[in-house]
């Protein structure tokens, strides 16, 4: 006992942690999603399944489609942009690599909200970014960057790019530069290179990234309630709203559920298909 005394004593406090503030809150979530809601709101312990059903009507279904349209072009455009840059950076040297990593993950030291107040500073219609076009005649109008889907969009990559920069980036840091030479020697060029050596190694960690950007954005409320004002309804704000609004909390718990559900399938899927679960927090430890 003298001997695991000290091991108990650092895993307690995380076991503490793990079970009263993240296993018990879900287990909640999980059964209050079955109950129905109380006349004045509220949770009254009757079992339904009505929550579920809900899901279904079409209002619903229509927002759910419009969440993962959203999601998919926002995962689309973080690829397009992290991909190139990722193996921009595994070209430079050690230090280099480490200061442009740092640049990227930097961000994550200031609040999200405020980041976004500050995008709104560049994308509204008196901001900087209209301003410049119209100083330089290239618009004569401002641009619509705010309150409808784009600006939504823009404000969806902004916030989660580094998640995918950074899974891209520790891959392809790890490629073998003697592949691409020994493609080069048998004559291919460089587009049949990266179509035949790069991307195939590339799979899992773009994979892990289309993961790390896609379900976050389906829960993000708070970008579509600010770049979006309103007119774009996700999947998170009718959440938000049913928690916070309509005091529906059996609803709201059972469209979170949902979305767990569909992480845990997608997650599921993932391994399947062999990639790993540490390129899901960013890092590969592949050999």
């Amino acid at each position: 006992m003298s001997k695991k005394l000290p091991l108990l004593i650092m895993i307690l406090p995380i076991a503490f942690f793990m079970v009263f503030l993240v296993a018990l809150p879900c287990i909640y979530v999980v059964i209050i999603s079955f109950m129905e809601k109380g006349i004045y709101g509220g949770i009254e312990y009757i079992f339904t399944l009505e929550n579920y059903k809900l899901i279904l009507e079409p209002l619903y279904l229509k927002i759910f489609a419009n969440s993962f349209f959203i999601a998919l072009v926002t995962t689309i455009i973080c690829l397009l942009i992290s991909y190139p840059f990722a193996c921009f950076i595994s070209q430079k040297n050690k230090t280099v690599q480490t200061i442009l990593i740092t640049l990227v993950i930097l961000p994550f030291l200031t609040n999200s909200l405020i980041r976004i107040h500050g995008l709104i500073i560049l994308l509204r219609d008196g901001g900087i970014i209209n301003n410049f076009l119209l100083n330089i005649n290239l618009i004569d109008e401002p641009i619509k960057f705010m309150y409808n889907q784009t600006g939504t969009i823009i404000g969806m990559v902004y916030t989660l790019l580094p998640f995918m920069i950074l899974p891209l980036y520790s891959n392809i840091s790890k490629l073998d530069a003697n592949l691409n030479d020994a493609a080069k020697d048998l004559g291919a060029n460089k587009f049949k290179t990266f179509l035949h050596v790069t991307l195939p190694q590339t799979k899992y960690a773009i994979l892990a990234g289309s993961i790390m950007v896609f379900v976050p954005t389906l829960s993000y409320f708070f970008v579509s309630d600010l770049l979006g004002g309103g007119k774009t309804m996700m999947i998170g704000n009718v959440i938000k709203n049913q928690f916070l609004v309509a005091r529906n909390w059996p609803f709201g718990a059972a469209l979170a559920i949902s979305i767990v559900l569909f992480t845990l399938i997608v997650v599921i899927v993932y391994r399947k298909m062999g990639g790993k679960m540490e390129q899901l927090g960013g890092v590969s430890y592949e050999k």
